[in-house]
Formats: C-alpha cells, structure tokens, sequence
C-alpha cells in the first residue's frame, strides 16, 4: 500500500511539473505563431491521446519522466510551402528565445503560486533559541550561549528556526566568516558575534545544519510521565497506567521523556525491569518493548506510551499574517531566494566545495515527494514549489539539449547575426548529451547507495 501511494505521489508531482513547463513552451509558440505538433507528457508509447481545433496532439505517454512540445520546423522534416510561415525556425530570434524561454519561466510561476498560496494561509515557526552548544564548534567559538536568540545570520533575519536552516543552507562548503546576530530574554540589545568556517559540511551526505554548528535548540524540560496508553500494546500488558511516572529502568534513572524514549529504542525485545511512582506509591513490573522497523530500516523498541508536552514560553511561537499583496511580494522574494541558493549550490558542487553525493535522482524525489504528502497539504506544496525552481534553474543551465543550451546558441545568433553552424550545433548536443547522461547516472547511484 505504501509503495503504490509513493508512486501514485510521485506520478502526480512529475506530472504537474512537466505539464507546467512544456505549457509554458506552449502557450508562447502558439502566440508567436508556431505551429505545435504535439504536446506529450511522459516519452514513449502513447497511452491516451486527443487532438484540438488547430491540430495538436496531445498525449500521456507510458514513461512519466519527461515531456515535450514538438513544434512545426523545417530542421526535422519538410514542411508544406503553406505553413513554412508557421515554422518555428523560421520565426524571428527573440520570439525562439521567449518560446524556450517560457518553459523555465513556468516553473518559477508556479513555485510563486504555491508560495503565495501557502502565505495567505498564515506561516508560523519557533522562535530559534538556544538550548546548548557543543565545547569548541563554530557556535562555542563565535561565543554563542543557551538561551540566546539568533536573531539573524550574515545579516539576514532569522525569526523562526526555519529560516535560520535556510541561511545556514547557503553556507555549506564555505570557508571564511559567519556572522550571527543574538539577543538574550527580554532584552532589545542585539550582539553581533562571528564564527569561522572551513569548507562547512562539504563533506557530508546528508549535512545535520545544527549539530555542525554546534547547538541544539531550546527546549522545555519533558519528565516522563504517561499521558496515554495504547491498547493491546508492552505499556498496557505490563499495566502502566496514565499518570505513571517513570522513575528508573534496570535501576538507571530516567530523568527526561527523551532518556527514557532512546533507552526503549535500543531495547527491542528485551525485558526492561521498570520502577514507577504512582500517586504516593512505587510500584515495580517488567515490561518488553515491540520490535518494529523504523523509516530507516533500523529496528527499534516501542512500548505504547504517550506523554504530555509542556507548552513553550510565550512569545516563542512566531505567526505571520499577511494580505494578499504581501504574500506575493514575500512569494517573488522566497523564490528568488532558491533561485539563488540553487545556482550557488550547483556553483560549489562544481568548485567541489559540496560533495556529489549530495545529488539526488527520482528515488529520493518519490520518498520526499510521499513523506511531504503525508505531513499535509502545506507541506506538499511547498516541496513542490521547491522542485519547481530546481527545475527550472536546470533547464537554464548553458548545457545543450536543455532549455538553457538552445537560448545560448539563440543568444549567439542574436549578437552575431547569424545562427551558430550545424555542425557546432550537433557537437554541443552530442557533449551536452553526454553530460546530463552522466549526471543522471550519479544522481541513480547516490540514491541506490542511500537505499
């Protein structure tokens, strides 16, 4: 059942992408006049097809990982002496650039949309506090304490341990200053602190942004006193009750809800001997935790318990309200700022400051893509807005056989005032080929490779 929801996810947000992309190519041929042959969405055999008023085609083919817009054009076949006007290579150069083009320019639209809708709907985080910081890391050097708020890094606000991630984000790789900016409680003083970095979680795989600055955030203290028991599971049979709390295991103190949680995880199977207070009494039993596997793989102890969460200190619950012309604007400026990091991200991967295995092929695209649908609506749309952009800085990459490859040759023409030669033309495609090819082959390993 899981696997055919993950693929049902994942055929869906491959299928809104590439049917707003090659809309946009679309859209701009027809209003330059081009012809469009077809309009398919996925390669290979077709699965079901239609035609409309002016001819087009437009398919859902077997092989979802695609799509294309094929348009009237002389370069691969002979066209009609009547519609040679409605050829794509016969229209003037900047109506080819604005038709490839607009692609990209969809996708960009798109993840503008999701943003704004998910802005108009309220967006709230947690204030990023401080809860400790580790002996000699970046944050212990640059002079960070817990219980300070970083306010802002390199200069840029922070006001929710989200956007905190984000800023840290667009320093992996790096090697030179951060610059942090704190506050204590109840204090408007702000204090301006620098960290040193020495190519930032490069290295890593999967960078852990906090634990490599060397802090773990706030957090209330949480005793392990039972809320809930499940039913027919180790908690109920040993007869724990809500209200219990949870004194020792195998005589180890157990003085926070997260020592009692890790030490049941690394127990499966295995009889814990536990004391519990009950009112005024102590009372002993054996309890034996459930072995299941976690989304890791990893086998773990559960036992059927749940526990009450203290509320934060007020004010740390950051909410932002904004109208519908706010939104838009904050939309345009989220995703301009993942048009950024993208690029510099894909910039340090070739300097080799961002370890390759970084890339991610469609494997981890389908786990994102299900986990995402699972956390709720918001959740989805904002991954999908962030594959959008990713999408459409690709395309745009100087690579032929992208988008961005055609507008390079386009953009030699329109400088030069005449096309690039064909035989230059194939050669490129023919490297650009090679390259995407390659870089697909990658992304297919480190995702077999993280399985």
């Amino acid at each position: 059942m899981d696997l055919a929801y993950t693929i049902g996810i994942t055929l869906l947000t491959l299928g809104v992408l590439v049917a707003v992309h090659e809309f946009g190519h679309f859209w701009v041929a027809r209003r330059c006049g081009v012809k469009v042959l077809r309009f398919s969405i996925g390669f290979g055999k077709s699965i079901y097809t239609w035609q409309d008023r002016h001819g087009t085609e437009f398919c859902i083919a077997l092989i979802p990982l695609g799509g294309y817009v094929k348009m009237l054009d002389e370069r691969e076949g002979e066209v009609a002496a009547g519609e040679r006007e409605l050829a794509f290579n016969r229209k003037p150069v900047l109506q080819r650039i604005a038709v490839v083009a607009a692609g990209p320019i969809a996708n960009f639209l798109l993840a503008i949309v999701a943003y704004w809708f998910l802005f108009m709907a309220g967006e709230s985080g947690y204030a990023p506090v401080i809860g400790a910081v580790k002996p000699g890391s970046v944050a212990d050097i640059a002079g960070l304490e817990a219980g300070q708020e970083i306010v802002a890094v390199d200069g840029k606000e922070t006001p929710t341990w989200q956007a905190l991630s984000f800023r840290l984000l667009d320093r992996i790789g790096d090697t030179g200053t951060v610059q942090f900016s704190v506050k204590y409680p109840d204090s408007g003083m702000i204090y301006e602190s620098e960290g040193q970095l020495q190519q930032w979680l490069g290295d890593d795989e999967s960078p852990d942004l906090l634990t490599g600055l060397g802090i773990t955030p706030y957090a209330p203290s949480v005793p392990p006193v039972v809320s809930e028991v499940v039913a027919d599971s180790p908690a109920e049979r040993a007869g724990l009750l809500p209200g219990d709390r949870v004194l020792s295991a195998d005589g180890t103190p157990m003085d926070e809800w997260l020592e009692w949680v890790a030490y049941v995880r690394d127990r499966p199977g295995q009889s814990i001997a536990l004391e519990v207070q009950r009112g005024n009494d102590t009372v002993a039993m054996q309890i034996v935790p459930d072995a299941e596997t976690d989304s890791a793989g990893e086998t773990i102890g559960r036992v059927g318990i749940a526990v009450s969460m203290p509320a934060l200190p007020e004010g740390m619950l950051r909410e932002f309200e904004r109208g519908p012309v706010a939104s838009l604007g904050a939309a345009f400026v989220r995703t301009g700022d993942l048009v950024g990091f993208t690029l510099s991200s894909i910039k340090k991967m070739i300097q080799g400051l961002i370890s390759p295995k970084n890339l991610s092929g469609p494997i981890t695209i389908a786990k994102v893509a299900s986990a995402s649908a699972k956390s709720g609506l918001e959740s989805y749309i904002g991954f999908l807005a962030l594959l959008s952009v990713s999408l459409g800085v690709l395309n745009l990459l100087p690579i032929p056989v992208l988008d961005g490859g055609h507008l390079l040759y386009y953009t030699v023409e329109l400088l030069a005032g005449r096309p690039v030669p064909e035989k230059v033309q194939m050669l490129g495609y023919q490297l650009g080929l090679f390259l995407i090819l390659g870089v697909m082959a990658l992304a297919l390993y480190n995702d077999f490779a993280r399985l």
